[in-house]
C-alpha cells in the first residue's frame, strides 16, 4: 500500500542540493508526487510529497536525516495521507499582478476564507517592472470552489474586490 511522507527543508544554497535530495529519494525507492524547490534569498528551500511503501519511506527518513546533517539543512518530515479528491469542489486558478504593497496575500486569503473557499496552493514573487522600474508583486493561487457557490457571482465579487485595491486579476477554471 502506498504511503506518503511530507518533507520540508531549508538551508544555505549551493549547487547539487536538488540532485542530492532527488538521488536519495530514488535510491530509497521513493517517488516524488509533488514538489516545490526554490532559492529564498541566499537559502535553498523545498517542499515535497514523496510516495512509497512503508520500507522505502522508513529508509528515506533515516537517509534524509543523514543528508540534513551533512548538508547543514533543517529538515522536517511528516507521514501524511494522499490527497483526496472532493467531488463537491471545482478547482480554479487565480493570477494577480499589482504594484507591491503590504497585505496583498492576506487580503486575498481573507476574501476566499470569508466565502469558505479552500486555498490549495499559493505562489508569490516580487520583481521590478522592466519598463518603469516599479516594484511589482504577482500571486498565483489554486482554489477549490464549492459547487454550491455561483461562480458568476464569485467572479463579480472577486473582480470588484481586486478593482478596489488596483489589482490586475484573472479567475478561471483549471484546465486539466
Amino acid at each position: 500500500m502506498k504511503q506518503f511522507l511530507a518533507v520540508s527543508a531549508i538551508g544555505s544554497d549551493r549547487a547539487g542540493l536538488v540532485h542530492e535530495f532527488t538521488r536519495t529519494i530514488a535510491d530509497c525507492g521513493g517517488s516524488i508526487s509533488e514538489s516545490r524547490m526554490l532559492c529564498l534569498g541566499g537559502d535553498f528551500g523545498l517542499q515535497m510529497l514523496i510516495g512509497g511503501n512503508w520500507h522505502a519511506l522508513a529508509k528515506l527518513e533515516a537517509e534524509l536525516a543523514k543528508l540534513a546533517e551533512a548538508a547543514g539543512l533543517v529538515v522536517h518530515l511528516r507521514r501524511t495521507e494522499g490527497k483526496t479528491r472532493r467531488e463537491d469542489h471545482v478547482p480554479y486558478s487565480i493570477d494577480v499582478v499589482c504594484v507591491d504593497q503590504p497585505g496583498i496575500v492576506a487580503g486575498l486569503a481573507g476574501f476566499f476564507a470569508s466565502r469558505s473557499i479552500d486555498i490549495g496552493e499559493v505562489a508569490t514573487r516580487s520583481y521590478t517592472a522592466s519598463q518603469t522600474g516599479a516594484a511589482m508583486f504577482s500571486v498565483q493561487m489554486m482554489i477549490n470552489v464549492p459547487t454550491r457557490i455561483h461562480v458568476s457571482q464569485l467572479r463579480e465579487d472577486f473582480m470588484d474586490y481586486c478593482d478596489s485595491l488596483n489589482l490586475d486579476a484573472i479567475l478561471e477554471p483549471v484546465k486539466n
